[in-house]
């Protein structure tokens, strides 16, 4: 598989480079392919194939492992995320473009903004683990619609308030969480319910054409590292126009 040679690539790379002023980030980025490859099925599983060697905005891309994996097979990639909220204020993304020589660009973009991103038009748009550190979900995937035909998109969703609370699945809502409440991270937004993430994507002008979780399936809630469901989606927009 692509992803798993790639990442070997990454880990050798980095592993050769060690930074001065910084850390690579922490977690495996390219774990999200193997979600993927279990959302896409069937002529979905063709989605990058339809798209071949068009535009893809990495959104939230940490150090961009998975953006420059793109740009790498014939992608044209935007690697884009902001640096007071990246793990290490996207040095790590600049670096490992300049070690890979890789055509990517590096944008910055406050997502917490009425933002626009580096182009009018994107084949797909990547938007994986980001939507719950957002402010504004809403707008951001409004705006995404209007810009990308596609969207693959992931976010933490919960079944319950807490692990002995109320149940909330399959009522389309939200849940705000106080600044410490998850990991003690205030960038962490709101967590949706499958059927709220659902609702929003479809008033964002989205039709969900596959959805798949990963994680505890039954008790799910916003605040326990040790009760995570993670929601992955292919959405392909209805208000895009080429």
């Amino acid at each position: 598989m692509a992803a798993d040679k790639w990442r070997a690539k990454l880990l050798d790379l980095k592993a050769a480079n060690p930074p001065t002023d910084f850390s690579w980030y922490g977690y495996d980025i390219l774990a999200n392919t193997a979600h993927l490859d279990g959302l896409l099925s069937g002529a979905d599983r063709d989605v990058f194939d339809t798209i071949d060697g068009g535009s893809i905005a990495d959104i939230g891309a940490a150090d961009g492992d998975l953006g420059f994996l793109f740009a790498d097979l014939g992608f044209d990639v935007d690697v884009v995320d902001w640096p007071s909220t990246n793990w290490n204020g996207m040095r790590g993304a600049r670096a490992l473009r300049d070690l890979l020589g890789s055509p990517a660009t590096i944008n910055e973009v406050d997502l917490d903004s009425q933002f626009d991103l580096p182009r009018e038009r994107y084949d797909m748009v990547l938007l994986l683990g980001i939507l719950y550190h957002l402010k504004n979900p809403y707008y951001a995937l409004e705006y995404i619609a209007r810009h990308s035909r596609y969207c693959l998109l992931s976010t933490r969703v919960a079944r319950l308030v807490r692990a002995d609370g109320t149940v909330i699945d399959g009522e389309p809502v939200a849940y705000l969480l106080d600044p410490a409440e998850c990991n003690n991270d205030a960038t962490n937004f709101w967590i949706f319910t499958l059927a709220g993430l659902h609702r929003l994507a479809q008033r964002c002008g989205f039709v969900v054409k596959a959805s798949y979780t990963v994680g505890d399936l039954t008790a799910s809630n916003p605040q326990d590292p040790d009760h995570d469901e993670r929601a992955f989606m292919l959405l392909e927009s209805t208000v895009y126009q080429r």
